[in-house]
C-alpha cells in the first residue's frame, strides 16, 4: 500500500525526529530524508511531500495526517487529498444553514461525568442565539455559560445525556476507549434529537474527533444510527447548534461537578494535573478507595499517580 500527501513544516520537523533513529543511508533521488519502520519505508522529498509504503502504510500515515488535522487545522484523506479548503468553505454556508449538531464535555476530566448534547438551530433562531453572545464554549467563561444557557434550554430543542463515573467504569476495556464512547454518545443524543422533530435541516454537524470510516465502526452495534453526518474540525466555531450544544454540555457538566463537590465537602479540581492527583489522594484518605470508583475515571493515569502517592 502506498499513501502520499503534502506535509506541512511542522509535521515534516515532528516526522524526522520521530524516524530519525531508523533512517536509511542512502535516500533515492530528490529525496531529503527515508526510514524504515518495521515494514513501513517512509521517503520524505524536496517537494514536501511524504510518502509511505508497505503493509501497514496507512496506519503510519494516519499517525501525521491526525498531526495535521491537530497542529494545522488540515483535513487530509488516506488518498492524499487536502480537503481542508473546501471545508473552509462549507463552513461559511452553515453558519447561517438550519443544523443539527453535538459537541461533548468532560473526556479529559479526571473527576466527573462525560456530558454530550445536542441540539436544534432553525434559521430563524440563529439571530436569538448571535444576541446572546453564543459562539464556542472554550472562548466563554463560565460565569457566561452559566447566565446564557437556560435561555438557550427554553428557546432550542436539545437532547442531553450524562455518562456518569460509575457507569464509566463499569464498561469492558475495549468499550472504554475515549474515541469508542464520544462516537457512542454522540450518535445516541442525534438519533433521540431527531426523534422529537420533525426538524427542517439541511446538515448534521459534530466537531471532528475521528475519521468517518472509524466513527460509523464506533457505532456499529447500535440500535439506531445516524448516518447523514458531516464532520468538521471546530465545528464549534462557525455552526451554531454545535456551538449551543457545547455550551449546554459545559452548563449540565458544571452542575454535575457542583453537585460532586457538595458531596465530597470541598470544590473538584477540573483536568487532570497534579492538583487533581492531590485531591484525589485528599479524598482516598477522608472516603476510601471506593470514592475513586463514583467520582473518577478508573482508567485515566490520575489513578496509578494517586495509589504510587499514597503507597
Amino acid at each position: 500500500m502506498v499513501v502520499v500527501f503534502k506535509a506541512s513544516e511542522n509535521v515534516k520537523k515532528k516526522l524526522i525526529e520521530y524516524y530519525e533513529p531508523y533512517r536509511k543511508a542512502k535516500t533515492p533521488p530528490y529525496a531529503v530524508f527515508q526510514a524504515q519502520d518495521f515494514d513501513t519505508v517512509v521517503t520524505l522529498y524536496e517537494s514536501g511531500k511524504v510518502m509511505f509504503q508497505g503493509a501497514d502504510a496507512d496506519m503510519a500515515a494516519s499517525i501525521w495526517i491526525e498531526q495535521e488535522r491537530v497542529l494545522n487545522n488540515r483535513i487530509i484523506s488516506l488518498d492524499g487529498k487536502d480537503k481542508s479548503k473546501k471545508d473552509k468553505e462549507d463552513v461559511k454556508k452553515f453558519y447561517n444553514m438550519s443544523t443539527i449538531g453535538s459537541d461533548e464535555v468532560g473526556t479529559g476530566d479526571y473527576f466527573g461525568p462525560i456530558v454530550v448534547s445536542a441540539t436544534y438551530v432553525s434559521k430563524e433562531n440563529i439571530p436569538f442565539l448571535t444576541d446572546l453572545g453564543v459562539r464556542d464554549s472554550k472562548k466563554l467563561t463560565d460565569e457566561k455559560m452559566i447566565e446564557i444557557a437556560p435561555k438557550i434550554i427554553k428557546k432550542i430543542p436539545y437532547v442531553t445525556f450524562v455518562l456518569d463515573n460509575a457507569s464509566y467504569n463499569k464498561l469492558s476495556d475495549t468499550d472504554k476507549n475515549m474515541n469508542k464512547i464520544k462516537a457512542v454518545l454522540h450518535n445516541k443524543v442525534l438519533v433521540n434529537l431527531i426523534k422529537k422533530g420533525p426538524f427542517d435541516y439541511e446538515k448534521i454537524v459534530i466537531d471532528q474527533f475521528v475519521y468517518p470510516k472509524k466513527f460509523y465502526e464506533h457505532i456499529s452495534r447500535a440500535p439506531e444510527k445516524i448516518t447523514n453526518v458531516t464532520f468538521l474540525t471546530k465545528a464549534e466555531d462557525q455552526v451554531m447548534s454545535v456551538a449551543a450544544a457545547s455550551i449546554i454540555s459545559r452548563y449540565v457538566f458544571l452542575s454535575e461537578m457542583k453537585k460532586m463537590s457538595e458531596k465530597l465537602g470541598k470544590t473538584v479540581p477540573l483536568g487532570a494535573s497534579n492538583v487533581v492527583d492531590d485531591f484525589a489522594c485528599e479524598m482516598v484518605k477522608k472516603y476510601g478507595m471506593d470514592v475513586l470508583t463514583s467520582c473518577t475515571k478508573l482508567n485515566f493515569k490520575n489513578t496509578e499517580k494517586v495509589k504510587n502517592l499514597l503507597s
